[in-house]
C-alpha cells in the first residue's frame, strides 16, 4: 500500500449547533414564526441535520422547493408542517397531499390541479411583489384570490397563507423593497376584500429579517441565515462549514517554474509547492484561480496556477515546515484566520450561497451536534 492510500481524505464538517445558535439570533430579531427553509439539501450542509437543528434553535416551521425535497423530512421523523412553493402544476399533489405538504400557489393553473387532485390541501397563494419570476402578477391576483376562495367555499382547498419575496433585501433602504411591501400589503387587501382570512401572511427572508421590521409579518422564511449567511452584512452569524484536506506532495521548485494548466503562474522566487486532492468537481471555483488562499500551518498561503478538475497547488514558501499529510484548511468560520466561505465567494466573483450549494457529493461530511 502506498504511503498516499494511508493519508486523511478531505473532510466537510458541519458544525450544527452554529445552525442553532444561528436561528436563535435570527428569532431574536422578529416577534413571528420563523420557517428554516432546509431546499439545495440544506444548503449544502444535510438537510435532515439542519432541520432538525434548526428546530431546536427555535424554528416552528419547514420550507422546501419541490415535493421531492419534502419526502426526506417527512421519512426522518420531522412533524412540522412544511411548505413546498415550486412545483409544476402537473406535480404528484396527490403525494403532497399524502404527506401533508402545504404548496404555493402561484396561479389558477396550479390551484386547479391542487383542488382536482388533491382535495383539502392547504395553499399558499404567491405574489409576485417584484421579483418578476415566482408568483401571480398583481394584474391576476383578483382573479386568483376570487378562484381560491371558491375552490375554500367548496372545501376542495385551504387557503393558509398568502406569501411574496423582496428583490433587494440585502440592501435595505433600496427603493425596490418599499415597492414590495407595498405591493404585498395590497395584495392582502385584495385578498381579504374576496373573503380569504389566511392565518400566514410571510414576506421577509434571511436579509429582511434581520434588516427590515416592516416586511416582518405573522412568519419569516430564513434560508441562508441558517447555515450562516447574512447577504445584508449586519448581523454576525456563524458558518457552519469547514473543509479540510491532506497535503499529498510537496515539491522544491526553482524561480521560474510554471505551475498549472495554461501557465498562468510561474514562481517568483524558490519555493515549495503543496498539492491537495481538491479541485472544482469537489466544488472549488476554478475563477478563484489565482486569487484564493488556504490555511497551512498558521499561514495563508496562495493558491498556485489553475484549480484543476480533482487539485489544486499551493505555494507554501520556501520557509514551510509542512509535510505530507498535514491538514490544510480551504475554508472555515475564519476564528483562526483561514479563509471563509465568504472571502472564496469574493474570489469567484460569485455569492456564498453558490459556494456552499456547490460542493461535491465526493467529499467525505462529518456533522457535529
Amino acid at each position: 500500500m502506498s504511503v498516499l492510500a494511508l493519508l486523511p481524505q478531505a473532510i466537510l464538517r458541519i458544525d450544527l449547533a452554529a445552525v442553532t445558535a444561528n436561528v436563535r439570533t435570527i428569532k431574536a430579531h422578529t416577534a413571528g414564526e420563523l420557517m428554516a427553509v432546509v431546499k439545495a439539501d440544506g444548503f449544502g450542509h444535510g438537510q435532515v441535520d439542519v432541520a432538525r437543528a434548526a428546530v431546536a434553535g427555535g424554528a416552528t416551521r419547514l420550507g422546501v422547493t419541490s415535493i421531492d425535497e419534502a419526502r426526506p423530512l417527512r421519512a426522518a421523523g420531522l412533524t412540522q408542517p412544511i411548505l413546498s412553493w415550486l412545483n409544476p402544476p402537473d406535480a404528484d399533489f396527490t403525494a403532497a397531499a399524502r404527506l401533508d405538504i402545504e404548496l404555493g400557489v402561484p396561479g389558477l393553473d396550479h390551484l386547479h390541479a391542487i383542488a382536482s387532485t388533491a382535495p383539502g390541501t392547504r395553499v399558499h397563494l404567491q405574489l409576485d411583489t417584484g421579483m418578476g419570476r415566482d408568483g401571480a402578477e398583481p394584474a391576476h391576483w383578483d382573479q386568483l384570490c376570487h378562484a381560491a376562495r371558491q375552490a375554500e367555499h367548496q372545501g376542495r382547498i385551504r387557503v393558509a397563507g398568502i406569501m411574496g419575496h423582496l428583490p433587494c433585501a440585502d440592501r435595505p433602504g433600496h427603493p425596490a423593497n418599499a415597492r414590495g411591501r407595498d405591493r404585498f400589503a395590497w395584495g392582502l387587501r385584495v385578498a381579504r376584500a374576496a373573503g380569504l382570512r389566511p392565518a400566514d401572511h410571510h414576506l421577509a427572508a434571511t436579509a429582511a429579517t434581520l434588516t427590515d421590521p416592516l416586511a416582518h409579518h405573522t412568519m419569516s422564511r430564513v434560508g441562508a441565515g441558517l447555515v450562516g449567511i447574512d447577504e445584508s452584512g449586519t448581523v454576525r452569524l456563524r458558518p457552519a462549514l469547514t473543509l479540510t484536506a491532506p497535503l499529498v506532495t510537496i515539491r522544491s521548485v526553482p524561480a521560474g517554474t510554471a505551475v498549472g494548466y495554461g501557465h498562468t503562474w510561474t514562481a517568483r522566487r524558490a519555493t515549495r509547492l503543496g498539492l491537495i486532492p481538491l479541485g472544482y468537481a469537489d466544488g472549488l471555483p476554478r475563477l478563484a484561480s489565482g486569487r484564493a488562499e488556504v490555511w497551512v500551518g498558521g499561514a495563508r498561503c496562495p493558491v498556485a496556477g489553475r484549480i484543476s478538475m480533482d487539485m489544486t497547488v499551493v505555494d507554501l514558501g520556501p520557509g514551510t515546515a509542512a509535510s505530507v499529510g498535514d491538514p490544510v484548511t480551504v475554508f472555515g468560520p475564519g476564528d483562526d484566520g483561514e479563509p471563509t466561505t465568504a472571502q472564496w465567494a469574493a474570489w469567484a466573483e460569485t455569492l456564498e450561497h453558490e459556494i456552499v450549494t456547490g460542493l461535491s457529493a465526493r467529499l467525505h461530511r462529518r456533522s457535529t451536534p
